[in-house]
């Protein structure tokens, strides 16, 4: 199976999203505000739960 396009964005990249810095993004993901998820060593997050959690976030559907 061959994909071109992402599934997932780094921590920093998902900051940059929202608007936020590379410390607070990875806080967030540590509080698990920011979904994530592992391999290895490295810290991923799904590209789709993200753009769900924004959508909640600005229909005011998610706490915090």
């Amino acid at each position: 199976m061959e994909t071109t396009e992402k599934l997932t964005y780094t921590v920093e990249q998902a900051g940059a999203i929202i608007g936020v810095s590379r410390t607070t993004a990875y806080k967030l993901c540590r509080a698990g505000v920011i979904p994530t998820i592992r391999f290895g060593r490295q810290l991923k997050v799904p590209i789709a739960q993200l753009q769900k959690l924004l959508t909640e976030k600005e229909k005011g559907q998610v706490d915090g």
